[in-house]
């Protein structure tokens, strides 16, 4: 008889939940019903929702029990009665999409259709539960902002979970749901990974579908999957994959779930310490460093031959990603509509992006077919990158608070200088757990690979997770209200940004 998966002592993983589900021993809505319940009862102190679906979820969950009773093929409903989140970036029918903006009313526009992504994992069986914090129009390396307060880190109150996805990575961190879909235009999804002790897939452009956007931030940022482990994270990738008639960027389909238990074979891993230049100088923290070098060693134990080398970044790289990425920001501020009230940091990069995609944006573009040709050469030398994912451990949760444009530019470029070329790349890249520093914060490493790599990469973060066992490890609930008592963790020590907690929606 098969051995069951193994649960954790506390945050059952997704394929564990699977599991329960096909063994009968729970049901949909007592799954979607624990999940609603845990972020409820962490809502006031991890806030990591910015919409709760409570009446929508609950009875998609019931239609899930129904469909399972009912001997439905499961071959077409992987995901079937599994509760998962979505950023505040992606359109969830019904519901305004906020991108992490205030408003007057805090309205916003309210989406007719579900994103593509939405649709792929509804058609999966998965119940959408809500939607996640991100900061505002997902620009930095933190998730906090005046519309929602701060979201913090399940490994400790006092840090950020990192961003743009921080809300997404908060709420699998803590187990109130087992997996969520972040974005990730310069490490949005890798970062918040990193600092949270979760798998984070950066897919191939394209690989999941940003429609209704034919594109995102001119083809930077793309959707992406947290989860605890990788069979989790491939599993959801598969569902939330695909294409909608309008896409730019239609990549060959892959099914990376077949690669978790594939061997990759023997394979050679560039181990590479180099920032690109971004004009702001950053050094990597010692303890990540080792935490590096432990996870090649790692690699070595498992066959693979290490070299070091780099990727030939350039100089001109930095210059092509800024105006991609600004030029984004004001076709968002013009698609949430009137009424929004934005950061005056937000403002000023809108204005920039206004600026460069008159005169650069096109030229940015065409650069691309280079840029992957120089640093692609790296894959001749190797199959895989592997590199730090930040320079630094998870920062202080109000270390943006009330910095300035340039202020903020140059902290986050010093905790965050290393996933972004990936992004004007469009190629794949994940995160995986590396352990902890001294203080007990998260360090994480990522994988990078060439062009519709996913399976490859996949196969070798599996690897590393069958000899680490990362789900095993996990946080303390300091932020469950429902078990706390007056003075405890997470009900004191509040800021002005924590005053303003996530609002729940039902009735969706």
């Amino acid at each position: 008889m098969a051995e069951s998966p193994r649960r954790p002592s506390r945050f059952p993983t997704l394929t564990y939940q699977l599991y329960q589900l096909a063994s009968g021993a729970t049901t949909a809505g007592e799954l979607v019903e624990r999940s609603l319940a845990a972020i409820d009862a962490s809502q006031n102190t991890l806030n990591a929702f910015r919409l709760v679906f409570t009446d929508r979820a609950i009875a998609d969950a019931a239609a899930a029990d129904r469909k399972r009773a009912a001997g439905e093929d499961l071959s077409r409903l992987p995901l079937l009665g599994i509760p998962i989140a979505v950023k505040d970036d992606v359109d969830v029918a019904g519901a305004p999409t906020h991108f992490g903006t205030a408003g007057p009313k805090d309205t916003g526009r309210v989406a007719d259709a579900d994103a593509e992504v939405v649709r792929r994992l509804r058609a999966a069986g998965a119940v959408i539960v809500g939607k996640t914090n991100t900061c505002e129009l997902g620009q930095w390396p933190f998730t906090s902002g005046p519309a929602f307060g701060h979201t913090r880190n399940p490994w400790s109150r006092e840090h950020t979970p990192g961003g743009s996805s921080g809300g997404s990575a908060a709420a699998v961190a803590a187990g109130l749901v087992p997996a969520a879909i972040g974005s990730d235009g310069a490490g949005s999804v890798r970062i918040p990974a990193a600092w949270t002790h979760l798998v984070g897939i950066k897919p191939q452009r394209g690989r999941i579908s940003t429609w209704p956007l034919t594109e995102a931030f001119n083809g930077i940022t793309v959707n992406g999957v947290l989860a605890r482990t990788v069979a989790d994270a491939a599993l959801v990738l598969d569902a939330a994959s695909g294409n909608a008639p309008g896409d730019l960027h239609r990549p060959p389909p892959v099914r990376t779930s077949d690669y978790v238990s594939r061997a990759p074979g023997p394979l050679r891993i560039a181990l590479s310490t180099r920032f690109p230049f971004t004009g702001f100088r950053a050094a990597l923290h010692p303890e990540i460093r080792s935490a590096l070098e432990a996870v090649a060693g790692q690699l070595e134990q498992l066959g693979h031959t290490m070299v070091v080398a780099d990727p030939d970044y350039g100089l001109r790289m930095s210059w092509n990603f800024l105006a991609r990425s600004t030029a984004g920001i004001p076709e968002w501020i013009e698609r949430l509509g009137d009424g929004v009230t934005l950061d005056r940091r937000t403002r000023s990069n809108a204005r920039v992006g206004r600026l460069l995609s008159q005169h650069i944006l096109r030229k940015a573009r065409c650069h691309e077919a280079a840029t992957q040709q120089r640093i692609g050469w790296i894959f001749n030398l190797a199959d895989v990158v592997l590199a730090p994912t930040t320079a630094q451990p998870p920062l202080k949760v109000n270390t943006f608070d009330h910095l300035g444009t340039l202020a903020t530019d140059r902290a986050m470029i010093r905790a965050c200088p290393v996933t972004w070329p990936w992004n004007l790349l469009g190629w794949p890249s994940i995160n995986v757990p590396a352990g902890f520093t001294t203080d007990g914060l998260p360090i994480g490493v990522q994988l990078m690979g060439p062009a519709n790599s996913e399976p490859l990469l996949v196969s070798l973060a599996a690897a590393l997770e069958a000899i680490n066992g990362w789900a095993t490890r996990e946080p303390e609930d300091w932020w469950d209200t429902s078990r706390a008592t007056a003075g405890s963790p997470g009900q004191s020590d509040r800021s002005v940004l924590d005053r303003a907690p996530g609002r729940v929606m039902s009735g969706l």
